[in-house]
C-alpha cells in the first residue's frame, strides 16, 4: 500500500510517500509561515501527486492554524481517494526521530506558544511515559526530563537544566512517519490543542 504522510504542526511543512515500507519520494522545508500556499504543491510534486491508499497526519499539540490546514488537506483527499486517514501525534514522531539517532529514553521539547513548552517523556523503546504537558519554562525546570531531551525548543530545556544532557534540536519530519508505532494512529481526527481558546464564549460574556 502506498502511504502519503502530511506533517505541518511546527515551522516546518513536510511531506512523504512510501511504497509499503520504503520512502518513494519527499519534501522537508522550514517555513515559520504560509503552509496553507505551500503544503498542496509540496504534495502535487510527488510521484503520482502523492497518491496513496492510507494518509497520515500530524494531530499536534504544535501550531493551532499549522495543524488545521494539514487535518484539512488530509480530510479532502482522503474523500477524493477514498483513502483511509489516521492521525498521530506530533511529540511522538519528534521520540522517534530521536531513537533513530540518540538511542535511549528521552523528552520532547518544543515551542508551545504563550510562552510554554510543549513536554513529554518516551521510554527507551519509544512508548509515552504519562501525558503530554503545556508549561512555562519555570515549571519545566522541576519536571522529570531524561538525559536526551528532543525537539525544537531541546537546547533551551538542558541550557536551563545544566547537567549532562544531551539536545537533539530538531523539527518533526514525515519522511520519519512510518518509524511511528501503530498503537499512536487514530481514526479521530480531532487536533490536539496546547490549550483552551483564550476567547471566551458570547453566552458566557452575555451571563458575566
Amino acid at each position: 500500500m502506498r502511504v502519503l504522510a502530511i506533517e505541518t504542526a511546527s515551522e516546518a511543512c513536510s511531506v512523504a510517500l512510501f511504497e509499503g515500507q520504503s520512502l518513494v519520494a519527499g519534501d522537508h522545508q522550514v517555513l515559520g509561515r504560509g503552509h496553507a500556499e505551500h503544503l498542496v504543491p509540496m504534495i502535487g510534486q510527488l510521484p503520482e501527486k502523492g497518491r496513496a491508499g492510507r494518509i497520515l497526519v500530524s494531530l499536534g499539540p504544535g501550531s493551532f492554524t499549522g495543524v488545521r490546514i494539514g487535518l484539512a488537506t488530509a480530510r479532502a483527499l482522503g474523500l477524493a481517494w477514498k483513502a483511509e486517514v489516521l492521525g498521530y501525534p506530533t511529540l511522538q514522531l519528534i521520540s522517534e526521530q530521536a531513537r533513530l539517532n540518540h538511542p535511549g529514553a528521552a523528552t520532547v521539547c518544543v515551542n508551545g506558544g504563550h510562552g510554554e513548552w510543549f513536554v513529554q517523556n518516551f521510554s527507551a523503546s519509544g512508548e509515552t511515559q504519562g501525558d503530554w504537558h503545556a508549561l512555562t519554562p519555570e515549571q519545566a525546570a522541576s519536571f522529570p526530563v531524561h538525559e536526551i531531551v528532543a525537539g525544537n525548543r531541546a537546547s533551551e530545556c538542558r541550557a536551563l537544566l545544566g547537567g549532562e544532557r544531551l539536545a537533539f534540536a530538531t523539527l518533526p519530519d514525515a519522511r520519519h512517519a512510518l518509524r511511528l508505532p501503530a498503537s499512536c494512529l487514530s481514526g479521530d481526527l480531532r487536533p490536539i490543542y496546547g490549550r483552551a481558546p483564550d476567547a471566551m464564549p458570547q453566552a458566557t460574556l452575555a451571563a458575566s
